[in-house]
């Protein structure tokens, strides 16, 4: 059983900076991707950014050039460092991966979402 847990989210004032961590736990045999999400009330939820295994981080136009992800491949965390938040980035943000497990069945590719965590941005 698979486990994504987010950390680091809070509350900040216009400009300031957060860095949020997504940490993977369980049975895990390889990790395919990673990325992060929010969202917003009575919105859907957004995709942000993501991190594919040896590949180039991409990011939603909303967050270039403010936010950048990275990750900790021996450890199964990947980290968002957001800076010069905005108002607008106030949201659930949520991580996201795909990864294959050892079951007893045989190996399992799955796409599993971590709890969210709530980052608000107000003075």
């Amino acid at each position: 059983q698979v486990q994504l847990v987010e950390s680091g989210g809070g509350l900040v004032q216009p400009g300031g900076s957060l860095r949020l961590s997504c940490a993977a736990s369980g049975s895990i045999l390889s990790i395919q991707a990673m990325g992060w999400y929010r969202r917003t009330p009575g919105k859907q939820r957004e995709w942000i950014a993501s991190l594919p295994p040896g590949g180039t981080p991409d990011y939603a136009d909303a967050v270039k050039g403010r936010f950048t992800i990275s990750g900790n491949n021996a450890e199964n965390t990947i980290y968002l460092q957001m800076n010069d938040l905005k108002p607008e980035d106030t949201a659930v943000y949520y991580c996201n991966a795909d990864i294959t497990t050892a079951q007893a069945v045989g190996t399992i590719a799955a796409n599993y979402w971590g709890q969210g965590t709530q980052v608000t941005v107000s003075s």
